[in-house]
């Protein structure tokens, strides 16, 4: 009974979360709707058994992730005008009608048969400890695991660069 009532409060603080994620006008409450919405996750990671899932939403998308997108927030200022302009009538009724949309195919897929739980993998064990997951991690996924790693670290690389020389050509052309 204690697992229905947790699920049931971090369950309503993920959905207005999310909400307020959608339709806050803030970008900073946008990120602070998507952070509760993120820390209900690892609440519900928890209740799963899977605490190493849990400990990585918690550390890297909440902690990391949420720091690199305020950064960036302040970074551009959110005391500027929306360049959009105001939201039409048109706009309005558009986005109601793909939100009735989503949530009936929601209400649709919830009604099919879900297997759910470790035996629907058969022999896969999915205990999701630390020690399961480093021994798939770096045995039987090692390469693919580096080869991702080498990604985004030449592609962190590149965005390094090219707003260093994105900027230092900015500054050129102003002395001109």
């Amino acid at each position: 009974m204690a697992e229905v009532i947790v699920f049931g409060i971090f369950a309503a603080v993920a959905l207005v979360g999310a909400i307020v994620m959608v339709t806050a006008s803030n970008p900073v409450y946008s990120v602070v709707g998507l952070l509760s919405t993120m820390f209900s996750i690892a609440v519900f990671y928890v209740m799963l058994d899977a605490h190493f899932v849990a400990a990585v939403q918690v550390i890297i998308y909440a902690g990391a992730v949420m720091t690199l997108f305020l950064f960036v927030i302040m970074l551009i200022g959110v005391d500027t005008s929306d360049v959009y302009g105001e939201r039409t009538t048109a706009q309005q009724v558009m986005t109601a009608i793909v939100a009735l949309g989503l949530f009936a195919a929601i209400v649709l897929a919830a009604q099919a048969a879900w297997v759910t739980g470790s035996d629907a993998f058969g022999a896969i064990d999915l205990n999701g400890t630390i020690e399961n997951v480093a021994d798939e991690l770096f045995g039987t996924w090692t390469i693919l695991f580096l080869s991702t790693v080498m990604l985004l670290t030449i592609a962190a690389l590149g965005t390094i660069a090219l707003a260093y020389f994105g900027h230092a050509v900015e500054d050129e052309e102003a002395t001109l």
